[in-house]
């Protein structure tokens, strides 16, 4: 017989669950005179910054909030919801940052569902709250964010977070028994039907945070320009990934591109996250500066596959986009358009469609596929192929919160299933085809939405640009643009139809444009059921 290795068992030596609390406790003493928050007047250090979250977090333990319990928050991206990222997981809580978008029904619906202890609100969205609690027929406790550059509080006498942070501070870090304990509850953006509560766990947290350092490349101390909103899968774990590398998170309460040009003038902005919405804010601002930003400013782009124009106006910015992909289930980002050596030598647009695909995996996941739906296989590296993207590692969710059914139907193939079709190039690189649900069939033939969409946005006439399946007698289904035109704009269907045409395979090119505002969730993504319904009527 052989004799098999033996080894000790874990220990509090050796073992120590993971969590990004942990980078919190380094960064407080590493980088304690260094610049944390800069938010108008406000600037504060990494040492004022843990004593406040430290308070915070006592202050959550006096309220009784423990273990378990989960914590709304519903504020704008502002350093109390930064805090809170910190303060609300050293109590043992769940953080669940409220999208503050959303209509009071849907605000409601969340608060009972995520069995809310407490709610910490903005005084400017105090309003939307009571209507949410009026809605549940109950009020939840309360504690008010009073923040000078917002409305006055109508003093009701509830807590206030100021008084929380300026109170008695523990002298430790408590870190969670288990790193499988929940950390966080997002909620997913509901485009069809109430949003799904998305479980995080602080082993995700922290490995999501340390993997996009790797692969963002950020170095220590950057400046950082707080524009995905936190209540976006926790600012894509930018929150926690901020601690790490001692960085400065500068907040601009709102986000509009005047401001967010100002910021990053006045504090030498290195990095910032955003959609590509707003990179076409961005580049389509009269507030622009004349010259490109020297070094090039460091962004992230996620949530929807980004138009190669848009790329093209924010590299000549002097911005250097790098576009990520990821769903809510993933903690945000898991895949990177990470730029290749050959690229520099392409054209800006050449450039542009290589950097618009989803690229290849994070450092931190175990796998990002591309597999045949009915087989389970991987589809050959073609470019042309489409199958499911599945993912598998330590930053997939750990479940539907109080959704066994959806949680189980998205985990059956022992990887998560994203339900987005994509193909894989000769390079390893994927790219989205569509949501499965979106993809037109046209006479046997796949269309892509997202191709279809990518070369209207190409067009000068053209602001935003959504395409779905419209039902045809004759080609079974055929692409469907809904359009948003530009301000003194003049192209008509016929000058739309002839551009598409010009780029296009026949089969690919809208048959019906519709000019019309663009409906969206709360989180800036189209509702594509809504014009799907609206196809369906034109038929």
């Amino acid at each position: 017989m052989h004799a098999h290795f033996q080894a000790p068992a874990p220990g509090p030596a050796n073992h120590v669950a993971l969590s990004p609390v942990s980078f919190f406790a380094r960064a407080g003493e590493v980088h304690a005179g260094d610049p944390a928050v800069v938010y108008g007047d406000i600037r504060r250090d990494w040492a004022e910054t843990a004593r406040r979250v430290r308070a915070v977090a006592a202050g959550l333990g006096a309220l009784g909030i423990g273990r378990g319990d989960t914590v709304c928050v519903l504020a704008p991206n502002i350093p109390e919801l930064f805090e809170a990222h910190f303060a609300v997981p050293m109590a043992g809580a769940v953080l669940s940052a409220i999208n503050i978008r959303l209509e009071p029904d849907t605000v409601a619906y969340i608060l009972d569902h995520s069995d809310c202890r407490l709610v910490i609100v903005d005084s400017a969205l105090r309003p939307t709250l009571d209507t949410a609690f009026a809605i549940l027929e109950r009020e939840i406790p309360v504690v008010e964010i009073v923040d000078p550059a917002g409305p006055a509080p109508e003093g009701r006498g509830d807590p206030t977070y100021g008084a929380l942070a300026e109170g008695d501070a523990p002298l430790s870090d408590a870190l969670p028994d288990d790193e499988w304990q929940a950390i966080a509850l997002n909620y997913t953006s509901g485009t069809s039907g109430r949003p799904k509560g998305v479980i995080y766990h602080h082993r995700g947290a922290y490995l999501m945070a340390l993997g996009t350092v790797a692969a963002w490349q950020v170095p220590h101390r950057p400046a950082y320009l707080s524009v995905v909103p936190m209540f976006h899968c926790n600012g894509w774990g930018h929150p926690w990934m901020m601690a790490i590398v001692g960085g400065k998170t500068v907040f601009v309460r709102q986000p509009e591109p005047a401001r967010l040009f100002e910021a990053i003038e006045a504090e030498g902005i290195t990095h910032f996250g955003a959609a590509p919405v707003i990179l076409q804010m961005l580049a389509e601002s009269d507030a622009a500066p004349s010259a490109s930003f020297d070094p090039p400013i460091q962004v992230m782009t996620a949530g929807a596959p980004p138009p190669p124009a848009i790329l093209e106006r924010t590299a000549a910015m002097g911005m250097e986009v790098m576009h990520v992909y990821g769903l809510t289930e993933t903690y945000g980002h898991i895949s990177q358009a990470l730029p290749q050596p050959g690229w520099a030598g392409l054209s800006p647009e050449a450039q542009a469609e290589q950097r618009a695909r989803q690229g290849i995996a994070f450092p931190m996941v175990e796998a990002v596929t591309v597999t045949d739906r009915d087989t389970g296989a991987p589809v050959p590296r073609d470019g042309t192929t489409q199958g499911e993207i599945m993912v598998r590692g330590n930053t997939v969710m750990k479940g539907y919160y109080k959704d066994p059914a959806a949680t189980e139907a998205a985990f059956a193939s022992g990887r998560f299933a994203t339900g987005d079709a994509a193909v894989v190039y000769p390079d390893g690189y994927i790219q989205i085809r569509d949501r499965l649900k979106d993809v037109i069939i046209s006479g046997g033939e796949n269309v892509s939405s997202v191709e279809v969409e990518a070369t209207l946005y190409r067009h000068p006439d053209v602001q935003a640009a959504a395409v779905v399946a419209q039902p045809d007698a004759k080609w079974g289904e055929v692409p469907c643009a809904f359009i948003e035109l530009r301000p003194d704009a003049t192209a008509d269907a016929d000058a739309i139809i002839a551009f598409c045409r010009a780029h296009l395979a026949g089969f690919k090119t809208p048959k019906t444009v519709i000019f019309t505002n663009i409906p969206k969730t709360a989180t800036g993504k189209v509702q594509k059921f809504m014009l799907r319904a609206r196809a369906k009527e034109l038929s």
